[in-house]
């Protein structure tokens, strides 16, 4: 089986930061690209970030670029997310994904897996 399971998440004032992170596991995930997504309430899930296996590949969306850092641990199968001088409108569920190869990355139709998800809230 298959598995992503997102932790970090929680309740953080603004200005503050937290690191999420990504455990992959039932399978080796060599080669996949892995990435971050973002679902407020009552608004569609949008490309956060994403990185290729080896890592030479990065793209963050312009809202998070100068404030977020994706990072990964091919020898532990993990993909983090700091995220740091957090604003109100981060506040949402974060989910991971993977995919073989390399995606259209901000697109999260071309993504195979997801995980749960993790919500971080992010006061005023």
């Amino acid at each position: 089986q298959v598995q992503l399971v997102e932790s970090g998440g929680g309740l953080v004032q603004a200005g503050g930061s937290l690191r999420l992170s990504c455990a992959a596991s039932g399978r080796s995930f060599s080669g996949y690209s892995l990435g971050w997504f973002r679902q407020a309430p009552g608004k569609e899930r949008e490309f956060v970030a994403a990185i290729s296996w080896s890592g030479t590949m990065i793209f963050c969306a312009p809202s998070v670029k100068s404030r977020f850092t994706i990072s990964r641990d091919n020898d532990a199968n993990t993909v983090s997310l700091q995220m740091n001088s957090l604003k109100p409108e981060d506040t949402a569920v974060y989910y991971c994904a993977a995919r073989s190869g390399i995606p259209a990355f901000s697109e999260r139709t071309d993504y195979d897996y997801w995980g749960q998800g993790t919500q971080v809230t992010v006061s005023s």
